[in-house]
């Protein structure tokens, strides 16, 4: 469904402990080409407008939707290509977990300071409603890179602290 070459139409952490290696680095091309808070809401708009374009995703930014992205990542794993080679894409599907985040779970975008640089290895985040700060750019990273149902962007959503609680009808 994705070759290596196109992935979605485009050519060409959780709270992540130290020493797991996982996101892109301060010194890397993330920081460049990575939207700051302000622009990660058009930039998970434009990526399911690209990746819907040609393709029938159910991507309504739903906790159930996130599902697809799995598979999507899975997808893009499979097709061989190295992470600086969909490292658009990978935006794109982080901007767009970030973004259910803030709309199902009461979340924030947040440029991140240096020691949250440091630590999730990116630049923007989310706050919850509680305080803490979650990384859906790594966790997608995460992943494209391991890929195990440890990984899964769904139960980082279930099973994520500090959602905003709904109001009972």
């Amino acid at each position: 469904m994705f070759g290596p070459l196109d992935p979605l139409g485009q050519r060409g952490p959780d709270q992540v402990s130290p020493g797991r290696g996982k996101g892109w680095g301060p010194m890397s091309r993330t920081d460049a080409h990575t939207p700051d808070a302000r622009g990660m809401r058009a930039c998970a708009t434009a990526f399911v407008a690209r990746a819907t374009a040609r393709h029938r995703l159910p991507l309504d930014y739903s906790p159930a939707s996130l599902r697809v992205v799995d598979f999507l990542v899975d997808g893009v794993r499979k097709g061989g290509a190295d992470r600086e080679h969909v490292h658009d894409t990978l935006v794109g599907l982080g901007a767009y977990v970030g973004e259910v985040l803030v709309r199902r779970a009461g979340a924030v975008w947040v440029d991140l300071d240096a020691d949250q640089r440091s630590w999730f290895g990116q630049s923007v985040g989310v706050r919850m409603p509680d305080g803490r700060v979650w990384n859906p750019l790594g966790k997608v990273v995460n992943r494209f890179e391991a890929g195990g149902p440890e990984d899964s962007l769904r139960t980082f959503y279930l099973t994520l602290h500090g959602r905003a609680r709904r109001a009972a009808a």
